[in-house]
C-alpha cells in the first residue's frame, strides 16, 4: 500500500512540475509575442502573459495533477486566481529581499532559484489544500 501511495505522489508532484514548466513557457511566449507583435511595452505585455500562463496551468492541475475540485468552475478558478497571486507576490518578495537584503552575495540567478523552490511548495500546499481539496 505504502508503494502505491509513494507512487502517486511522485506522479502527482511530477505532473505538478510539468505543468509549472509549461506555464513558464506559455508565459514567456506570450511575452514575447506580445512584444514583437502589438505596440505593447513589457509591463502591459507581461499583464496578459501572466494570465496566459495562470490559465494553462489552471487547466493541467485541474485535469491532470490535482483533478476537478467538485466546486463550480468559477469558484475553483477564484480559489486558483488567489493562490497564484499570492505565490507570484510572494516570490517577487523573496527574490527582491535577497537582493536588497544581501547585495553581492546572492547572484539575481541564485535568487530566482531560491524564491522559486519556496513558492513552489508554497504554490503545491495551496493547490492541494485549498484549490483543489474535495468540496
Amino acid at each position: 500500500m505504502r508503494d502505491i501511495v509513494s507512487k502517486h505522489r511522485i506522479l502527482r508532484l511530477a505532473s505538478f512540475a510539468v505543468a509549472g514548466g509549461t506555464g513558464f513557457i506559455v508565459d514567456a511566449s506570450v511575452l514575447t509575442l506580445l512584444m514583437k507583435f502589438t505596440p505593447m511595452g513589457p509591463f502591459s505585455a507581461r499583464v496578459f502573459a501572466i494570465a496566459a500562463a495562470m490559465f494553462t496551468t489552471w487547466m493541467i492541475n485541474r485535469n491532470i495533477t490535482f483533478g476537478k475540485s467538485g466546486r463550480h468552475v468559477v469558484k475553483e478558478g477564484a480559489r486558483y486566481g488567489f493562490v497564484a497571486l499570492m505565490g507570484a507576490g510572494l516570490n517577487y518578495a523573496i527574490y527582491s529581499g535577497l537582493l536588497l537584503a544581501a547585495p553581492g552575495l546572492f547572484p539575481p540567478l541564485a535568487a530566482l532559484v531560491i524564491a522559486v523552490a519556496v513558492v513552489t511548495v508554497f504554490s503545491y500546499l495551496g493547490y492541494s489544500r485549498f484549490v483543489f481539496n474535495r468540496a
